[in-house]
């Protein structure tokens, strides 16, 4: 008679086994469904054996997790209350892009990666360190690639629907998440950094610093993001694996016929469904077909540079959040990608 593994029991010796290997020092993790889930954490926070072990309620960099729960979440209720449209034009929605090479660019375009917008960062470099001279200059800036033809993923498509955010809604990105987004979902430990020391509060540092001197903490590693005073659609939020499981359990109650709250079904249903026809990689809007599935198999993902995840089925009703610092170790992401691979199979299998 075989022995069937419990998959939280997979997991746990899944995420053991990344520290063992110093895929990273430490992790947490939740998977579970609509109304159900179970989370744990393993390693430390740093490898030094007197450090704090990781707890399943601890702060993470989560990157570019940030494009989704700040701007696809947001995007979204604008599209759902009619403010903003799949086709509508940057030069319809930002007046700075009006005669420039972005202003025929469409929501669209951006939440496909398709609109051909510049792959590096290069924000210094190119404008600056003036946070409104560095707005002007993406908005001004020509395009690398013909929109529609090609997926590229950019951070600049986030941070552009990032600025048309603030616009329609008249407020700053971290006010406008807090209070569409986060207060509705109950996500009270979510928030863009610094994150100040709180009594019991872990946060997990990332890559080393050589201006700091140290491991940053508490701080958004994403350059790009601290250039831009630490909020913008790019990167930038702490959060944990409990506030994503209220964002993923909500995003599975809506695909489901229940009431989301927070999200529109159309919307869920159209961003976990490939948007780019033929082109490769596949995309919906700003979710992508894990790596390793079809789009058939409807397992959608996004990634972190920082070592975090999340998963969503809507088909299987369950969702997984694996977040990680590996960055502590490396920028190289080879092994946390076949670990993440074998953590997707263990959450969607069965």
């Amino acid at each position: 008679m075989t022995h069937q593994t419990d998959p939280a029991d997979q997991l746990a010796a899944l995420v053991e086994s990344g520290v063992h290997d110093q895929v990273f020092p430490g992790a947490a993790w939740a998977m579970g469904s609509v109304h159900h889930g179970m989370a744990g954490a393993a390693g430390r926070l740093t490898p030094d054996p007197a450090s704090a072990a990781m707890r399943a309620d601890t702060l993470f960099d989560i990157a570019s997790l940030t494009k989704i729960v700040s701007v696809w979440a947001l995007t979204g209720r604008l599209v759902g209350q009619k403010r903003l449209r799949l086709d509508s034009r940057l030069a319809d929605v930002l007046p700075g892009t009006a005669g420039y090479a972005l202003g025929p660019v469409t929501i669209f375009q951006l939440l496909t990666h398709t609109a051909g917008l510049p792959l590096r960062a290069r924000l210094r470099a190119s404008y600056g360190e003036v946070r409104e001279d560095i707005v002007r200059g993406v908005l001004r800036e020509p395009l690398e690639g013909r929109p529609g033809v090609a997926v590229d993923y950019t951070d600049r498509a986030a941070l552009i629907l990032g600025f048309v955010i603030e616009r329609l809604l008249g407020m700053p990105l971290d006010e406008a998440l807090a209070e569409y987004i986060l207060r509705p979902l109950g996500m009270a430990a979510t928030g863009f950094g610094p994150v100040a020391p709180r009594h019991g509060q872990l946060v997990a540092p990332t890559e080393y610093c050589e201006q700091a001197g140290a491991h940053l903490c508490g701080v958004v590693h994403d350059f790009s993001a601290r250039l831009l005073g630490g909020v913008c659609g790019i990167a930038g939020l702490f959060s944990n694996v409990f506030d994503l499981q209220r964002f993923l359990q909500t995003m599975l109650a809506t695909s489901t016929g229940q009431h989301g709250g927070a999200f529109d079904a159309g919307w869920v249903s159209a961003s976990l469904t490939v948007q780019t026809g033929a082109l490769h990689p596949a995309r919906g809007l700003f979710w992508h077909p894990a790596a390793g599935t079809e789009p058939g198999d409807d397992i959608w993902c996004h990634l972190g540079f920082t070592g975090t995840a999340m998963w969503l089925s809507p088909r299987r009703g369950r969702y997984g959040v694996l977040l990680t610092n590996k960055l502590y170790y490396t920028r190289d992401s080879a092994r946390i990608n076949g670990l993440r691979r074998d953590f997707m199979r263990c959450v969607f299998s069965g």
